[in-house]
């Protein structure tokens, strides 16, 4: 078996087998900036072995509901053409955790309110008379109007 280095490069193929992940998500994460390549004479991707952990980094945060826009925020702020250090590791998921700690304190907050009036006009709960009698809500726009605007949707977009 060949002794794989740090300054090898990579194909598509090796590098969506060790991240496990499709080889048309690896070109979508490069046409994205996430991750660069060079080219062979005969146009083939290379791909240097650092992109392992940038896209074991995506990933990961994929897992973690972290939308890619913060993903491609974090990269922008290293080096390109380095493997994100330990310390960089630290920073980000450092960045992530308060992001995490800050949705679970949203989705706490809304936990909350699941049995209460969301003022979306039905009238049929208990507390509906008391918090939207009338469905005074209405005039304040469309849907469940007693919703905050932060909790109405929790889930990222797709990028």
């Amino acid at each position: 078996m060949e002794r794989k280095t740090p300054t090898d490069l990579l194909t598509i193929g090796e590098v969506a087998e060790r991240v496990g992940i499709a080889t048309s998500a690896v070109r979508f994460y490069e046409q994205e900036g996430l991750i660069t390549s060079t080219r062979t004479a005969g146009n083939q991707r290379r791909y240097p072995r650092h992109v392992l952990r940038r896209l074991s980094i995506i990933s990961y945060a994929k897992r973690l509901g972290i939308p890619l826009t913060e993903v491609a925020d974090v990269f922008a702020k290293l080096p390109p053409d380095r493997m994100p250090s330990k310390r960089d590791w630290t920073r980000i998921s450092q960045r992530w955790a308060d992001l995490l700690d800050e949705r679970r304190r949203r989705l706490d907050a809304l936990q909350a309110e699941l049995s209460a009036c969301i003022g979306c006009g039905c009238l049929s709960l208990n507390n509906c008379n008391a918090l939207n009698p009338g469905d005074v809500l209405a005039s304040q726009g469309v849907g469940a109007v007693r919703l905050d605007d932060d909790f109405t949707d929790l889930t990222p977009p797709a990028r």
